[in-house]
């Protein structure tokens, strides 16, 4: 099996021990390291390329900043933000950093797996309460004339989008609108040409900003 490599960063050398050792208690996650500051956050994941980093926002050094200086020199990691703040500004200004998943630090232990196995597999992920702030920022900050925006998708390529969106991976999203994989994996592909968009971030936005995550799934 291949493990998901995680680097931890967070300025509490007790919490980074909890997540540890939590984290590894899963068959297919390993720690390859762990980081106190931003700056070392961003050597460590130049160093050694994990798949995932799970960054505290207010550790020193600045979360944010350390994510987008990972995300612009290691493309195939992906950053988890993993804090107490649950607050649209922090919400937005991690999507905004290129932040492919957001875990408040209180629902660790039902949502910190889940978010990392979804990034990894290039998926999203965003605690329902984070996605419904998330919304309510992005209706006021853009309005409606973007929600109201021409919308090349089909009603089954929204269904697809939504469910990248919510962090389902490609076997998850066949089960759930009862697809193959394949198939699901071909929608995404026409989806960002449609768009015109290259990354899950830019996924999110353009979900985020049509209001798709406000309807039931």
């Amino acid at each position: 099996m291949k493990k998901i490599r995680v680097l931890l960063a967070d300025d509490h050398p007790v919490v980074r021990a909890g997540v540890r050792a939590f984290l590894e208690s899963e068959p297919d996650i390993v720690v390859v390291g762990e980081a106190s500051i931003g700056c070392q956050a961003v050597a460590l994941a130049q160093d050694l390329h994990p798949d995932v980093v799970i960054m505290d926002i207010m550790m020193p050094g600045n979360g944010l900043d350390a994510t987008r200086q990972i995300r612009a020199t290691c493309p195939t990691t992906q950053v988890v933000i993993f804090t107490f703040h649950n607050q649209d500004i922090y919400l937005l200004d991690a999507v905004k950093a290129g932040a492919a998943g957001f875990v408040l630090k209180s629902a660790a232990d039902t949502e910190l797996v889940t978010a990392i196995r979804a990034v990894a597999e290039g998926g999203a992920f965003l605690s329902p309460s984070s996605a419904r702030l998330v919304v309510e920022e992005y209706r006021a900050e853009l309005g409606s004339v973007l929600a109201d925006a021409y919308d090349p998708l089909s009603e089954r390529e929204h269904e697809v989008l939504k469910l990248i969106v919510l962090g389902y991976t490609a076997n998850e999203a066949a089960a759930a609108l009862k697809l193959s994989p394949k198939t699901v994996e071909t929608y995404r592909t026409r989806i960002m040409q449609k768009l015109s968009l290259h990354n899950r971030v830019a996924l999110v936005q353009y979900a985020l900003s049509h209001n798709l995550l406000t309807e039931e799934a």
